[in-house]
């Protein structure tokens, strides 16, 4: 697989060896054996129709929920640009948003139309494509509160447009093959007046400005609420904030997010989490399960 020759050609950009650090919030981790940032959809169909069966895939948004592990991730890492940023107004209440497209983008036109029950997007530091895979959510609502249907490429090149009820969504998590990228999505909101989302889309930021350690590099909330707990709460009372392994330390601000001071490795940062899960089960007989994206080889 190491040999150009074998991969497909393509109109948007391919990438051998590229370092992933720089595309993740943590800046950790090793390099994708390919890099893969299709021009268009068409480009990613025809490239996965003819990529060898056996080669893996993944794709990558913003980065803001994922530890890449130093040892890189083999196969081809997929990344959709800003061609794949694009929102179209369906109806009223309705609008059909690209995979790459960010929360922020999706709240504000959905503000700008007069959407209301998005506002949440604007506490979601992801892409579409992200957080419809994972079921994201904040401030009280997810992603399966809003979703009409997600248009997603499979590892075969094939292009579906499921319904929600074909996601088999739970607490974030979605039934979504790992191979699969989500290229689109359609959102439902309700009439709302402009002012009144924005103030509320204001409230969210002000909210995690204030809760979260948004200018460290970071990776979000990183374990699941247990049902009836909060993890940052589980952690706290572990003794767990501000704790550190070399240059990865959980975060005293909110101590449900790991930060890199410096230059933490990714195997730090993981071993930091998983030294957070031994404490809390040791202290509260609660195992916490990741919400970050673990991926790639030690």
């Amino acid at each position: 697989m190491s040999a150009a020759a074998t991969m497909p050609r393509v109109r948007g950009r391919l990438t051998a060896k590229a370092p992933l650090a720089p595309l993740v919030w943590f800046k950790s981790g090793g390099t994708a054996e390919w890099l893969f940032e299709p021009a268009d959809e068409e480009d990613l169909i025809a490239f996965l129709t003819e990529l060898e069966p056996h080669v893996p895939v993944m794709a990558l948004g913003l980065g803001s929920n994922m530890i890449v592990r130093d040892g890189g991730v083999p196969g081809v890492v997929i990344r959709l640009g800003k061609n794949f940023a694009k929102i179209e107004q369906l109806d009223e209440t309705t609008m059909r948003c690209g995979g790459g497209a960010s929360g922020i983008l999706v709240s504000s036109t959905a503000r700008d139309h007069g959407i209301a029950g998005l506002e949440f997007l604007r506490g979601i530091p992801g892409t579409v494509g992200g957080f419809v895979r994972m079921n994201g959510g904040a401030y009280g609502r997810e992603v399966k509160d809003i979703l009409v249907s997600a248009r997603v490429v499979l590892r075969s090149g094939d292009v579906e447009e499921l319904p929600l009820d074909k996601l088999g969504y739970t607490y974030r998590h979605s039934e979504l093959p790992e191979s699969a990228v989500v290229v689109g999505a359609v959102f439902s909101g309700e009439p709302g007046e402009p002012e009144a989302i924005g103030a509320e889309m204001d409230a969210i930021a002000r909210a995690r400005e204030e809760s979260q350690p948004l200018r460290s590099r970071t990776g979000g909330s990183t374990f699941k609420n247990p049902p009836g707990h909060k993890a940052w709460a589980l952690i706290d009372a572990a003794g767990c904030r501000g704790l550190t392994i070399g240059d990865a330390q959980v975060s005293e601000k909110h101590c449900n997010f790991l930060l890199n001071l410096c230059s933490a490795t990714s195997a730090e940062i993981e071993a930091l989490g998983e030294e957070v899960r031994r404490r809390v089960e040791a202290k509260s007989h609660i195992m916490l399960e990741w919400e970050i994206q673990r991926v790639g080889k030690q």
